[in-house]
């Protein structure tokens, strides 16, 4: 017990240091190319509005043979509390992103860049997965194994891709792109990455585990949210033009500072 209070009050000291410790934020915006990544946000983001593809009516019965054997191997009935654990566990994970400023929330500037970016990521992240699910009929695992249950008579054949998943990777993509730009040398960025794509790849898991996707649902869930949750922050990174030196005279000797 003692031990785990310890390490608890070393995570938060930790924590503490890096907070203190924050610079400027490597990342900005910009009003022309925001607005065109923007458009395309928004674009991607209305896009399945215009799509539907429904099927007939639903499925009486069902040969789970038919199912390529990559995913037989992982197919289940539902089951209504795992589905439910996804569900918060994606709330929680697009919370995380906002760890990435710690120290830096009084910087109106970093905070109209962070919500730029994220907005712009979860639209396209939610209207490219949105989009695939009009499109594309595949019923869910639980549909093969009794019939779909009560409540899910409109949601049955929306199986690819996984939008938890899909959520979940955007969150723990992001996270990890921005807190490990933020904070390059903080001891804490390992644990970070690891724990949020711990907790997106435990939201994976329940979603195969409640029969609500396939293997490759949420493979393609997780491809989709990794590519956005890297690469809106990759193009709000600031470059740096110059090189900057510090020359200060300490004691008896001279200490010079050369960034990059």
């Amino acid at each position: 017990m003692k031990r785990r209070v310890k390490n608890l009050l070393f995570f938060f000291c930790l924590l503490a240091a890096v907070a203190h410790g924050y610079a400027e934020s490597a990342f900005t915006y910009d009003m022309i190319k925001d607005i065109a990544i923007g458009s395309v946000a928004l674009g991607v983001f209305a896009s399945p509005f215009f799509v539907n593809n429904e099927p007939e009516q639903a499925p009486s019965a069902l040969d789970k043979t038919t199912v390529n054997a990559f995913d037989r191997s992982l197919m289940f009935p539902y089951n209504k509390p795992l589905d439910l654990t996804s569900d918060f566990g994606v709330y929680g994970l697009l919370a995380l992103p906002a760890l990435s400023l710690a120290g830096n929330f009084t910087d109106k500037e970093a905070l109209l860049t962070y919500s730029v970016m994220y907005a712009e990521a979860v639209l396209l992240t939610f209207g490219t997965k949105e989009l695939l699910k009009n499109a594309i009929i595949r019923f869910r695992p639980y549909t093969y194994a009794g019939g779909v249950p009560a409540g899910l008579e409109d949601d049955y054949y929306n199986s690819f891709p996984s939008g938890s998943t899909s959520l979940a990777f955007l969150s723990a993509g992001f996270l990890s792109a921005t807190f490990s730009a933020e904070h390059p040398a903080s001891p804490l960025n390992a644990p970070v990455v690891a724990g949020a794509y711990a907790l997106a790849v435990g939201v994976a898991a329940c979603r195969i585990f409640s029969g609500s996707h396939f293997l490759t649902d949420v493979l393609a869930g997780a491809a989709i949210g990794s590519l956005y949750g890297w690469a809106i922050p990759l193009l709000h990174k600031k470059q740096r033009t110059e090189n900057n030196v510090f020359i200060a005279i300490a004691g008896r000797g001279v200490v010079v500072s050369i960034r990059f």
